[in-house]
């Protein structure tokens, strides 16, 4: 039996699987089994009112949970399988678990384009109900160690190479007339607005505004170090995330983003090496300022969160 045919089965009988998604690893269960949604809550430490993403085949599937109108099927279209998640009208009797809504009348769609995530689905009686797969407020996941670190055997986990993304997907709200994003990513405000010839407006989490989606909580994304943005200088007691030339290291321990400065590959490299620099020892992390554009606006988003100390 092969692992992937091993996980589907294993869902089946309403267990957790963690499994790789071309953003981050996810940690999954069948979207309609209450019980085994509870699970992922219970096991991540999840707030019950942050809601999950659905991940489906495609759009046929989508469509079986929620309502789809013509921007929102015109984004499908052009960003879809991939790092794009849609928030839209729950479908009245989807079958879906109201731990997934955390009681919304919206729900999150994504098409993943990862491979395994794609023939785990083909297996599975229904989409697949997934966060990141790391413990609720702590550095997302992107390779399979990631996930044994954190859980050990509490779940199966399908291994596979690094996420090649590295951040979670772009969230869009399609609910209203004005399409909003929620959680900025791969897939940017550019992007979406040469798609639909239209604005696209960018939601400010910092407002206190009502949850309507995964990664709108303040504190999330943070290692246990104190984490310091934009910096110019390294203290003694900080190791170094840097990026491009700007050599912040100074003669200490740090790992550099991308030092050609290209921003998908700081997306891509940035919790994988927020996770290794925290198993260090080092009460601060100092990070080098990155560019606010293109997928650097998503890669700032997370270290801004990052950043933010519980209260």
């Amino acid at each position: 039996m092969s692992t992937i045919a091993y996980a589907a089965k294993r869902l089946a009988n309403g267990d957790v699987v963690a499994l790789p998604t071309e953003t981050v690893y996810g940690l999954g269960a069948l979207c309609h089994d209450d019980s085994a949604v509870q699970k992922i809550f219970q096991i991540k430490g999840r707030p019950s009112c942050n809601p999950l993403i659905i991940h489906v085949r495609d759009l046929v599937q989508a469509e079986k949970y929620g309502v789809f109108d013509y921007q929102a099927k015109t984004l499908v279209k052009a960003f879809w399988p991939g790092p794009l998640t849609l928030v839209v009208p729950l479908l009245p009797k989807a079958k879906v678990s109201r731990y997934v809504t955390a009681g919304l009348d919206t729900i999150a769609i994504r098409c993943p384009s990862h491979p395994i995530a794609q023939n785990l689905l083909s297996l599975c009686s229904s989409p697949i109900a997934a966060p990141s797969a790391n413990t609720s407020g702590y550095v997302s996941s992107t390779r399979f160690e990631h996930v044994y670190q954190e859980f050990g055997d509490k779940v199966t986990v399908i291994e596979s190479d690094r996420s090649i993304v590295g951040l979670e997907s772009t969230i869009v709200d399609c609910s209203e007339s004005l399409i909003k994003i929620l959680r900025p990513g791969k897939v940017t405000q550019v992007d979406l607005e040469n798609v639909l010839n239209s604005r696209v407006s960018t939601s400010d989490t910092k407002a206190g505004s009502a949850i309507k989606a995964p990664g709108q909580l303040k504190h999330h994304y943070s290692p246990r170090a104190e984490v310091r943005l934009n910096a110019t200088y390294k203290e003694e007691d900080e190791a170094v995330l840097d990026f491009g030339a700007s050599n912040l290291r100074g003669g200490g321990f740090g790992l550099n983003l991308s030092p050609e400065g290209n921003l998908p590959d700081a997306a891509a490299n940035l919790f994988d090496f927020l996770r290794h620099l925290d198993t260090l020892g080092y009460p601060k992390i100092a990070v080098a300022p990155i560019p606010n554009k293109g997928i650097g606006v998503a890669v700032n988003e997370r270290l801004s969160r990052a950043a933010l100390r519980k209260e």
